[in-house]
């Protein structure tokens, strides 16, 4: 009897033993219960790795068979939507957060635009006579040429006609009629230099010469040699390179900082590193229709023509500063359809998608009116995964709160005949008694059965006489 008690008593003493070594080796905050001791974390609920909407009061497997892991109550932030991040995984990500900063904000406009010639020193040929074109001295556009240079001869039956009443004028010794013939020489189109030489050789000349007025190259070349012209032809246009015109797209939200006077830099792509500082001449009074831009003109000098028509450019406009705002990155913000937010850091790994509204861009900052602070740090790189977590945290977050109402359907899918519907009829008696309605008399169709030749036709011939005459 004492061994049997023996033996019972080392049982006893065997289990109290295992279970309190099985509690002091098992993991950390593996009973969720509550707080066993000053140094274990209390486990709130047990989720899937890949799936944060699969949760459960005990340790097991998901759905995908990996193993539940622990949500401790240490984790979880008080305002929906807040996420913590190990400091490892933040340094892996590459998140990178930046202050945001208070101050005037320059309203810089970078953009593109073109160079054109200035069309104030475009000039366009044209002849004020008909005729043809005898000799053409250019023949491409792009031609460079100078001032007297000779751009084409002309030979119109109408300017022979007037030379040659200036010369019988001239011989009259009648001075009012001289007077008047000249006038007309030089309506249509001859220079004083052809006149001297006129009335130098006492004999009209087949060809009028036209000359260059000024310095510069062909913008267009609109003939060829022997062509026939009249007034409306435009025969050529030169245009000057010493000065041009930079034509700059502006957004149409932008439109308003735009003014003349502004400062502006010029920047090419094939004179890296040069300037050319300018200022706005003129702002064009419609936008495009097809770009929605607004086209502003700077007014540049060309030394050393190396500005030509038709490059491309990078254009900077600098117009007034703004008041104190607070500002962040562009990077930083997170454009949404209706909502646009920043990334806030809120310190010791923990984060938060903040909602904000913005103002101007400038450069590479974006102006905040509201929903930030001085000082509040925001992510500017790897702000899209935190963004998305948060996202889902706070979804969650929303679910599990017991003051949010939800409407459940199953009650409303499963009660369709509660709904008011108008008194049905009772047709039982209209079923029962369906040789009452009124329908119209029958027809007796056994005579029309019986006797068929009797309806109304066309007399059919009798064939049979044709069929039989041949065996007679």
């Amino acid at each position: 009897m004492r061994k049997q008690l023996l033996v019972a008593a080392i049982l006893v003493i065997a289990v109290v033993l295992g279970i309190f070594i099985g509690r002091s080796w098992a993991p950390e905050g593996e009973f969720s219960g509550g707080d066993h001791g000053t140094g274990e974390r209390e486990v709130l609920y047990w989720v899937a790795p890949m799936d944060p909407n699969y949760q459960r009061e005990e340790p097991g497997k998901s759905p995908m068979g990996m193993d539940l892991v622990a949500v401790y109550a240490d984790e979880v932030d008080a305002v929906p939507g807040t996420v913590r991040i190990d400091p490892t995984v933040i340094n892996n990500l590459g998140v990178r957060t930046e202050p945001a900063e208070k101050g005037p904000l320059s309203r810089r406009i970078e953009t593109v635009g073109y160079i054109n010639f200035d069309e104030d020193t475009l000039q366009h040929v044209h002849t004020r006579v008909d005729g043809w074109i005898e000799k053409l001295a250019v023949t491409a556009t792009g031609d460079p040429v100078k001032q007297g240079q000779l751009l084409f001869e002309l030979y119109s039956p109408t300017l022979v006609n007037a030379q040659q009443e200036y010369l019988a004028a001239v011989r009259s010794n009648n001075e009012m009629l001289r007077s008047a013939s000249k006038d007309r020489l030089v309506a249509l189109g001859v220079t004083e230099s052809e006149i001297a030489r006129l009335q130098r050789n006492q004999s009209p000349s087949q060809r009028v010469r036209v000359q260059a007025e000024a310095d510069g190259v062909v913008a267009h070349l609109g003939v060829r040699e022997g062509i026939y012209v009249t007034p409306a032809t435009e025969v050529l246009s030169v245009a000057r390179l010493d000065r041009v015109w930079v034509h700059a797209e502006v957004f149409e939200r932008q439109s308003a900082w735009v003014k003349p006077g502004q400062q502006a830099i010029v920047e090419l792509d094939y004179l890296p590193g040069k300037l050319w500082h300018g200022t706005v001449d003129y702002v064009y009074p419609e936008l495009d229709a097809k770009t929605r831009t607004l086209r502003v003109r700077i007014r540049f000098e060309n030394e050393g023509e190396v500005l030509r028509p038709n490059m491309f450019a990078r254009v900077t406009l600098f117009g007034t500063e703004t008041d104190a705002v607070v500002h962040v990155p562009r990077e930083a913000l997170i454009r949404g359809g209706s909502v646009n937010r920043v990334v806030l850091s809120l310190g010791e790994g923990r984060f938060r998608a903040q909602p904000v509204e913005i103002g101007i861009e400038s450069g590479d900052r974006v102006a905040i009116t509201s929903g930030l602070a001085e000082g509040d740090r925001v992510v500017s790189s790897g702000q899209f995964l935190i963004d998305s977590e948060s996202n889902i945290g706070s979804a969650l977050s929303r679910l599990d709160d017991p003051s949010v109402e939800f409407v459940d359907h199953s009650q409303q899918q499963m009660e369709p005949v509660e709904e008011p519907m108008a008194e049905p009829m009772d047709n039982s008696q209209h079923q029962m008694e369906p040789v009452e309605e009124p329908t119209a008399e029958p027809m007796d169709n056994s005579q029309h059965q019986m006797e068929p030749a009797e309806e109304p036709m066309a007399e059919p011939m009798d064939h049979s006489q044709h069929e039989m005459e041949p065996g007679q």
